[in-house]
């Protein structure tokens, strides 16, 4: 595997939650202007490229046999954490619904991006049916939460920071579109949430290779 074709793997990766939201938001008919998509794909890049920094300091501080395998568990573990989200028992995800609603009362703003994480359509704060301003800001931050442990890893796998988050913020972008107008089109399309998977089995994949 080269490392363009790592890179854009990742990317894809990180960005394939932008389209499941996207296809959410289609199915129920509800907008997003073109201004609202680049402030979230400048959040998805801004947020990626921060983490790829901190990433970048820790490589300073291990040596180079460690930097790159570190990398990799750490891509493993996430994409292993996104499998098991998807696989779990329905008994512990009525349960996680209950914990990430206690969070909501006590973590107040940040409670917000926990919950827009869980249902995406709480982003459209005001019902209007069109993610606007604020709403905007506030879904970008909730995609871009993966992205974080992402960047970190990424950093050490030696990808270039800039060219890591500009094909994530392209990428991300772009999905939510496609998602969207998806949604718009196959909106008897129940099987769709069953790839929820996918980017846990391809950060699984990468992370395995940099091993």
């Amino acid at each position: 595997m080269t490392s363009f074709a790592s890179l854009l793997l990742l990317a894809f990766a990180v960005s394939l939650d932008s389209f499941s939201v996207g296809f959410t938001y289609g199915l129920r008919k509800m907008r997003i202007p073109l201004k609202a998509v680049f402030v979230i794909a400048c959040c998805s890049g801004f947020i990626l490229l921060f983490s790829m920094f901190a990433g970048h300091f820790l490589t300073q501080l291990l040596p180079d046999q460690v930097t790159e395998k570190f990398g990799g568990i750490i891509l493993l573990v996430m994409g292993s954490w996104v499998m098991y989200q998807f696989f779990r028992p329905e008994k512990e995800q009525e349960t996680l619904i209950n914990e990430k609603t206690l969070m909501n009362l006590e973590l107040k703003s940040l409670g917000i991006v926990i919950h827009i994480l869980r249902k995406p359509t709480s982003a459209d704060i005001d019902r209007s049916g069109t993610i606007n301003g604020a709403e905007s800001f506030l879904l970008g931050l909730a995609l871009s939460i993966d992205a974080l442990g992402a960047g970190i890893g990424a950093s050490m796998l030696g990808f270039s920071p800039l060219d890591m988050s500009l094909s994530v913020a392209i990428m991300s972008s772009s999905f939510l579109l496609a998602g969207i107008k998806a949604g718009h089109v196959f909106s008897k399309w129940s099987w769709m949430d069953k790839l929820a998977w996918v980017p846990g089995f391809l950060l699984i994949i990468i992370g395995l290779w940099k091993l």
